[in-house]
């Protein structure tokens, strides 16, 4: 699963999500790509999932190249406090 080696500090700021690019057409790599819909946080642990099901589906046919990396911590309170 992805998570970053050495971090400055152990937990980051919140901040807030600013939106997706507007129209882009040119892909980095690769032929084909997934476009997201809405601004949301990914966790290391549903980037491995979908890295699951596009290797399953590729199987030894063709490369994936994922660009998303989850190097910002984001912590739930526990419940009943």
């Amino acid at each position: 699963m992805l998570q970053p080696k050495r971090t400055k500090f152990r937990k980051v700021h919140r901040g807030r999500l600013k939106g997706k690019l507007k129209k882009v057409e040119t892909l980095l790599f690769g032929d084909f790509g997934l476009e997201a819909l809405e601004p949301c946080w990914l966790t290391g642990q549903q980037i491995e999932a979908g890295r699951r099901v596009l290797s399953r589906i590729t199987k030894r046919g063709g490369q994936i190249w994922i660009r998303p990396f989850p190097d910002k911590s984001v912590t739930y309170r526990p419940p009943e406090t």
